[in-house]
């Protein structure tokens, strides 16, 4: 029997910018900056399915780039497959008032384990009364809590107000399997698009438009999401449409955030979003009672890139 999976994918991939792309490390407006992002999938189906992603970066001075650190958690299935990495980033950026661009790094350990005693076999099973709790004689993996390094690589690239680019990660296609026998990670690639439209008419970027596209690679697996948000002072309202293979759709997602604060003299803000995805696969909506994300994200300092202009599309919001 052969399986395939893929990593997972945050709705308010807007809000995880490290997972994302190493690549946006230190683009922003500010010094300093951390995001936290959780997932909690297909609620109703049994087998927790949670996701965390949690980020800092610190601009360097002087137009020296970016560094950072960004530690991914996830737990999946009756068995607890956990997937727990830490990656260190770096990313070289280099522009003018009209363009720039960064080039960034991914490295880091990632531990994967899993609870073999907690996956049920036919021979633990009788027909009458059902699972038994008897010890199952299938054989156990060879090793079921093993480490590996991951790297990574992205550009990004900064039009005025457009802004788009692309990572790759799993370069180094590190072996996951539990067997013994190689099973290599699949290289998973993600291009995106964005464009900051300012609707107040005086520069004031009190009310902005949107619009955004990101697609994922992976193996055989594929999905693009399609949306565009709306901002009005501190409240962001964002609709999406998610596609997976073949181009099926597979959710709707509405998404909120919210700016608790803002000092836009010293570029200080943080602030709270919340999405939920209505599925419309085959699984559907009654069953998996859809997917919600809740995130934070805080950033502070002075702005470091006066030289390369104000208003740029650093962020997709």
């Amino acid at each position: 029997m052969n399986t395939q999976a893929q990593d997972h994918i945050f709705s308010q991939f807007y809000n995880a910018p490290s997972y994302l792309n190493p690549a946006l490390t230190g683009q922003f407006d500010g010094s300093f900056r951390m995001n936290m992002i959780y997932r909690n999938q297909w609620s109703s189906i049994g087998g927790e399915l949670s996701y965390v992603s949690v980020s800092a970066d610190y601009k360097l001075p002087n137009g020296a780039g970016g560094v950072g650190l960004l530690a991914n958690s996830s737990s999946e299935g009756i068995a607890y497959l956990r997937k727990n990495s830490l990656s260190a980033l770096y990313a070289y950026i280099i522009g003018d008032e009209r363009f720039s661009a960064s080039f960034g790094l991914q490295g880091g350990v990632t531990n994967r384990s899993m609870d073999f005693s907690k996956l049920v076999f036919s021979d633990q099973l009788d027909l009458r009364l059902g699972f038994t709790g008897t010890e199952s004689m299938a054989e156990k993996p060879f090793n079921d809590n093993k480490y590996y390094f991951d790297a990574g690589a992205g550009a990004n690239f900064v039009w005025g107000k457009l802004m788009l680019g692309g990572s790759v990660l799993h370069l180094n296609k590190p072996d996951e399997s539990f067997s013994g026998s190689k099973v290599p990670t699949p290289i998973r690639t993600a291009a995106y698009m964005s464009y900051k439209v300012d609707l107040s008419g005086d520069g004031s970027e009190n009310m902005l438009l949107v619009p955004s596209v990101v697609y994922y690679n992976q193996a055989k697996a594929t999905s693009m999401s399609a949306g565009m948000q709306f901002k009005y002072n501190g409240v962001n309202a964002g609709l999406w449409y998610r596609a997976g293979g073949d181009y099926k759709s597979d959710a709707i997602v509405l998404s909120f955030i919210f700016d608790i604060f803002t000092k836009r003299e010293k570029n200080q803000k943080m602030r709270l979003g919340i999405s939920h995805d209505a599925t419309m696969n085959k699984l559907n909506y009654g069953n998996t009672s859809g997917t919600t994300e809740i995130s934070v994200g805080f950033e502070t300092g002075e702005n470091r890139e006066q030289e390369f202009g104000a208003g740029r599309c650093y962020e997709f919001y």
